[in-house]
């Protein structure tokens, strides 16, 4: 099962660059997309709406802003739309697609960095979050939550960690929460079973020269339940795929 993840800043901007073809020869079972930034109803060119995959979405109510999808190739057994905290569900930040005992879920996370308020909803969503997390791991299904958690674990996984020590994305409290997830809760991070390397990024910021010179943040992640870890063949990140400020995630699990 090869299931692909993209934050693609914009899904119509992401087609303009030629992501759909790249999708076409990668052929994933399973797409995560994240901040689509369109509605569906704006999305109706044939590039949106690939042969052999079923398409769902789950748009912001605001225009132009956040938004998941998941395109698959199975229809699924069945979609879910949010995860029942009103301030993310009218982002539209959560899409879980069921097939058969394992889950896929687009998960888009608020990043905190453009204002207090934000950084403030950030908390609250990892508060609820956390809670839906529990209740996932109490199922008795498999999930694979892929996407862009806005957040770095480990000094590794960011070039300038000690500078970033007090900004969204690597403060203590995001680290500390992220120390819950995968080493209270079980939830497992698919990249670090496969790759200890530092320098493995999947974001950089569009000053500068960031993504020339690899200074970058590993914010997508797909996270797994601990089931699922012998079944990790590989996980890749696309650093040489420019359709966004992020690179596409793959992860790729054994059948059986």
């Amino acid at each position: 099962m090869l299931i692909s993840s993209l934050n693609c800043n914009g899904i119509r901007s992401a087609a303009r660059k030629g992501f759909f073809n790249w999708m076409a020869l990668q052929s994933p079972d399973v797409l995560c997309l994240q901040e689509t930034k369109a509605h569906e109803s704006q999305l109706l060119d044939t590039v949106f709406s690939p042969d052999n995959y079923h398409r769902y979405f789950f748009d912001a109510e605001k225009k132009g802003y956040s938004g998941t999808a998941i395109f698959s190739k199975r229809k699924p057994d069945r979609v879910t739309r949010g995860f029942g905290w009103d301030i993310a569900d009218r982002e539209g930040r959560y899409l879980q697609a069921d097939f058969d005992q394992i889950s896929v879920i687009s998960l888009y996370m608020p990043s905190g960095s453009s204002s207090d308020e934000r950084q403030q909803i950030k908390f609250q969503f990892l508060e609820k979050f956390y809670l839906h997390l529990l209740h996932l791991r109490n199922d008795g299904r498999s999930f694979v939550i892929c996407g862009d958690w806005n957040m770095c674990h480990k000094p590794v996984d960011l070039k300038n960690w000690k500078a970033n020590q007090k900004n969204p994305g690597f403060l203590p409290e995001e680290r500390a929460w992220l120390d819950r997830l995968f080493y209270e809760t079980g939830y497992v991070d698919a990249f670090r079973l496969v790759n200890h390397q530092p320098d493995q990024y999947s974001w950089w910021s569009n000053r500068g020269q960031a993504r020339n010179n690899n200074v970058g943040w590993r914010l997508d992640y797909p996270v797994i339940t601990p089931d699922l870890s012998s079944k990790v063949v590989d996980v890749t990140i696309h650093a040489d795929q420019f359709f966004s400020d992020h690179a596409p995630v793959t992860l790729i699990l054994k059948d059986s």
